[in-house]
């Protein structure tokens, strides 16, 4: 199965790079570009692809609202959103992630690295290094406090299933948490994706969001 691809970044060079890089691989074809938010809105309503590479920092429309608004109202097809970013530590970290972008991804990736970030979101897991976990806790720190107005959604979680997304936003991986839980990894997969459907959240990135969010973990647990 091949995996549709949509950039959307305003350097030319930029595109075309990646665009190279992945039509070389058997399994991806970039099926389109564009040079800022707003074009990437109607090539993605076009095209359809499986995956955004978005660029956070555009002319017209950034990164930020395209995904906002190609997300709003999305179906189960709607593409997965891999940020673009030029630091590690991109201030929009937080923004982007609440926006709900699957991932961020250096522009100066390998051609494996990119390859291997699109076939991760692609599939339907989070690409979110431990520094980008860091800097999200961070910013939790720095806000203070629960955001989100309500936590009956947890409710409707088992106790192992709470006990998992907390693991979750503490930054372990699936690996991990089997390990710490002393259980078979595709038991925490089982459980992470009753986790998704109950809360009604896409993957991982939002999954850690809302934690916060409603306070069930706070920096420095």
């Amino acid at each position: 199965m091949t995996v549709r691809v949509v950039i959307v970044d305003d350097q030319g060079m930029v595109r075309a790079g990646f665009g190279v890089l992945l039509n070389a691989q058997p399994d991806i074809e970039v099926v389109g570009e564009a040079v800022n938010g707003e074009e990437g809105l109607r090539r993605v309503a076009a095209l359809r692809p499986d995956v955004v590479l978005m660029d956070v920092r555009m002319p017209v429309m950034d990164g930020l609202e395209a995904t906002r608004r190609i997300l709003a109202d999305a179906a189960d097809d709607a593409p997965k959103i891999l940020m673009l970013t030029t630091f590690d530590l991109d201030d929009y970290v937080y923004e982007a992630l609440r926006a709900g972008a699957s991932g961020f991804l250096l522009k100066d990736a390998s051609a494996t690295e990119l390859a291997d970030a699109v076939r991760i979101v692609a599939a339907g897991d989070a690409l979110l290094s431990p520094s980008i976990t860091r800097r999200l806790i961070a910013e939790f720190s720095r806000l203070g406090g629960p955001r989100a107005p309500s936590r009956a959604r947890l409710a409707e979680l088992t106790e192992r299933e709470t006990e998992v997304l907390t693991l979750v936003a503490r930054g372990l991986s699936n690996g991990e948490i089997a390990h710490a839980l002393v259980v078979a990894e595709q038991t925490v997969k089982t459980h992470f994706g009753r986790i998704l459907m109950k809360l009604g959240l896409r993957d991982r990135p939002q999954a850690i969001v809302y934690a916060y969010e409603v306070g069930l973990v706070r920096p420095g647990d």
